[in-house]
């Protein structure tokens, strides 16, 4: 796991670092630092070095942590990030650019363990499908998933490179579970990865290694505005209406 530390003062960077260090120890999770001094250095280094993680002070020379993560939310939407501060009057602040959480200094190990567990369910959650298979539990990448079919009360799940699994949670348990991120309804018996879809038909769906799925008329406007609103209208994606 990769973490960003935004401090100035160089003893809470330590200390930071410090704490992040005994808790990748005790979960066996290796995990690397790096330490900026202010917000124009990090955002300087984040295209070329981005984190999984950030814990960022506020009150700093220059650029303050508040305005460095509005800009960093233009680059990443989802990069949890956890404020640590002396002073609590920005906390309402935080909770408007999606803060993961908001820790007063003087930090303490347990609270700062507390966030980077909650970091490491985030991104689980955001990455990983835990399917139980025939052939035992599995933790599937979304990426690795094009779609998902009812198969009775199992469903199929089909995978990029055309391998299929069938797992024991229902279609509807899985609509629920992946409507987050990503997946939408595209047919009564399907769900698919707007992530993995290459083109939109008026009858099908073609995923970007050359799989192909139905769509159902009632639900293709559906899937068609959530693949716009993903990706935009450009070239190679389908605009509504457009029935290629």
């Amino acid at each position: 796991m990769k973490l960003a530390v935004v401090e100035d003062e160089a003893v809470h960077g330590r200390l930071l670092e410090q704490y992040i260090a005994d808790w990748g120890k005790r979960n066996g999770i290796p995990v690397s630092v790096r330490t900026y001094p202010s917000a124009e250095s990090f955002l300087f280094e984040w295209e070329d070095m981005p984190a999984d993680a950030v814990f960022a002070d506020i009150q700093m020379p220059g650029m303050d942590g508040m305005e460095m993560v509005r800009k960093l939310r233009e680059k990443d939407e989802k990069v949890p990030v956890v404020f640590a501060t002396g002073v609590a009057d920005h906390m309402q602040e935080g909770y408007e650019v999606e803060a993961l959480n908001y820790l007063l200094k003087p930090l303490s190990a347990e609270k700062v363990s507390a966030c980077l567990d909650r970091v490491l369910r985030r991104h689980a959650a955001e990455e990983f499908l835990v399917a139980e298979t025939l052939g035992g539990v599995r933790k599937l990448p979304l990426e690795a998933v094009n779609y998902c079919e009812a198969a009775g009360h199992n469903t199929k799940l089909g995978l990029t490179g055309g391998e299929q699994l069938f797992c024991s949670s229902s279609l509807s348990t899985l609509e629920r579970e992946l409507a987050e991120k990503g997946f939408v309804k595209c047919h009564r018996s399907y769900l698919c990865n707007l992530s993995n879809l290459n083109r939109i038909t008026s009858e099908t769906l073609v995923f970007d290694d050359g799989t192909v799925i139905p769509v159902s008329r009632r639900l293709y406007r559906t899937v068609n505005r959530a693949f716009i609103e993903k990706y935009g209208a450009r070239s190679g994606s389908a605009a509504e209406g457009d029935l290629s």
